[in-house]
């Protein structure tokens, strides 16, 4: 029996730089957690699944500053430590617990103990201390396709240049490949964020990412639900308009009601954008808001543990939601077996859900649709401690589905390749699906600073014959500060006051850092000693080259 559409998961997986940058509560520890809790238990679900037989797919993004960070030697061996001080805290609470006559919290510390011991095994024994193999064995299995990003996720429509563009697109084509073994077939833009062409004002037409993806053969990418159903023509040809998306001024190379399709577009299918080359699929809104609500949303089932108590000792988290309004000093304690109870129920209910909207598409349309559900991976594990065995549970349903395909999004664009061409408006998937997430009256001050950076890169690179030697060597170095420098996360967490002061030092580091290396070559004296030191800090992108920031 033909199936009536497609779906896939789609998990983006990325955190900010924090190799060396100590431990709780910013720095490495992020990492740790999110390896604990989201990256091990993920490559467990989906292994199972591989040696149940179940046909299951996946598509996820690894960023490439991710990638880098968790292929480290220094960041592998301090997770391990990091594993043993969580076994050593859960131990010591049993005890402590059964003093004070409480045997269900002393059996959830037991819990605990056993969970990331768990862990532990899996990621010495199963994966042999790295997680990056790890992923790529299960993409030549054929079990997921993993897309690539900006190298640093960096915030790519405020950029100044199309070359800062060009360097984060090469640079994480060329770590995908150097760690995967295979070039990427698609992109996750960092924060969702798209722009069109446009003329800047300085008289430059600037091209639209579509065009700029072409080039690094990245030929499919992601969209926020509202930029593919709900984006109005904001714009006309050489004509000035501000676009929805804060106090950008842009006047547009095309307007946008000229390529808009006939019919209401909708993210049950793909589009090309701009051209035959690059198509884009939109996050399926319905989906979604089955894990993102936070009225109905599963995660926010009373059963599930609450991520917000820990307990005052040992950190662990000893509670569950318990109920839509109850206080944190008044929730009940967890549940290890009625959790797994609601995550079979939700993976049965989302698998429904899926099959249902695809039927419901394909009977109005008589078309093969794909629902394309979007989420960023730490949600699953970290923030809803059982979602990683619902994801599996969900794959586990669709598989055994007589209505729908599962797929990867690249996979679904090489069978049913689009035919109609929308043209995006500007925007992201930040609140109110504009930039003001990362530029606003908090981060304004950021972009200045960033773009002063690109354009002295410009100039150096664009001199006459070329860095060579000790020049090479300290150009390089620059190149990686500058990176780092354009990271989407630091205006991010500056804006959501959630690592405020971390975000703004590490702006700063790297800003010192490349306006040192720049000075030196100014001075036609390299500092090939700062360079190297600097390399033992960041240890990343060994293979960059200066020459990837070009036009």
């Amino acid at each position: 029996m033909p199936k009536l559409g497609a779906f896939t998961f789609v998990l983006h997986s990325h955190l900010p730089y924090a190799r060396q940058a100590g431990r709780w509560p910013h720095g490495e520890e992020w990492l740790h957690e999110a390896a604990a809790e989201t990256y091990v238990p993920l490559l467990d679900a989906l292994n199972g699944l591989l040696q149940e037989g179940v046909p299951a797919r996946l598509t996820l993004t690894l960023t490439p500053i991710l990638i880098e960070q968790l292929a480290d030697a220094q960041v592998r061996e301090n997770f391990l430590a990091y594993l043993d001080e969580k076994i050593a805290a859960a131990e010591a609470d049993i005890p402590r617990f059964e003093k004070a006559g409480d045997s269900h919290f002393s059996y959830l510390a037991g819990f605990y103990r056993d969970w990331y011991r768990g862990i532990r095994r899996s990621f010495v024994e199963r994966y042999d201390g790295n997680l990056v193999p790890a992923f790529r064995k299960l993409q030549d299995a054929g079990i997921i396709e993993i897309v690539t990003c900006g190298a640093t996720h960096g915030y790519l429509p405020l950029l100044d240049r199309d070359e800062s563009i060009n360097l984060q697109l090469k640079t994480a084509v060329e770590t995908h490949r150097r760690h995967f073994g295979r070039a990427p077939r698609a992109i996750w833009l960092p924060e969702c964020a798209y722009r069109p062409a446009y003329f800047a004002e300085d008289g430059r037409q600037r091209a639209g990412l579509e065009t700029i993806l072409a080039r690094h053969k990245l030929g499919l990418f992601f969209a926020e639900t509202h930029m593919i159903e709900g984006g109005r023509p904001v714009g006309v040809a050489a004509g000035e308009a501000i676009g929805p998306y804060g106090n950008i001024l842009r006047r547009y190379v095309v307007p946008f009601s000229d390529v808009r399709p006939a019919q209401p577009a909708t993210t049950y299918e793909p589009y090309l954008v701009g051209g035959p080359d690059v198509a884009v699929i939109g996050r399926n809104n319905r989906t979604g808001l089955q894990v993102w609500s936070a009225e109905w949303g599963y995660p926010g089932d009373f059963d599930y543990r609450e991520f917000h108590k820990k307990d005052g000792i040992s950190g662990m988290q000893y509670w569950r939601v318990s109920g839509a309004r109850v206080s944190l000093g008044d929730k009940d304690a967890y549940h290890p077996d009625w959790a797994a109870w609601k995550v079979g129920e939700h993976a049965r209910h989302f698998a429904h859900l899926v099959g249902s909207l695809l039927r419901d598409r394909h009977q109005a349309s008589k078309a093969y649709g794909i629902i394309s559900a979007n989420y960023d991976t730490e949600l699953f594990g970290h923030w809803w401690f059982e979602g990683v065995t619902w994801i599996q549970g969900v794959l586990r349903e669709l598989a055994r589905s007589e209505d729908v395909e599962l797929t990867t999004a690249p996979a679904f664009i090489e069978a049913h390749p689009p035919e109609t061409v929308l043209n995006l408006p500007e925007g992201s998937w930040g609140a109110g699906g504009t930039h003001f997430v990362w530029d606003n009256a908090d981060t304004h001050w950021m972009w200045p600073v960033l773009h002063a950076a690109e354009a002295r890169m410009l100039r150096e690179v664009q001199k006459p014959g070329g860095a060579s030697g000790a020049a090479e060597v300290v150009l390089k170095q620059a190149a990686r500060e500058l990176l780092l420098l354009q990271s989407s996360d630091w205006p991010f967490l500056v804006s959501t006051g959630q690592a405020r002061e971390y975000a703004v030092q590490r702006f700063h580091s790297h800003v010192e850092r490349f306006d040192h290396l720049m000075e030196s070559l100014d001075r036609g004296a390299p500092d090939t000693q700062l360079a190297e030191a600097l390399w033992e800090k960041d240890k990343v992108f060994p293979t960059i080259d200066p020459r990837w920031f070009a036009a």
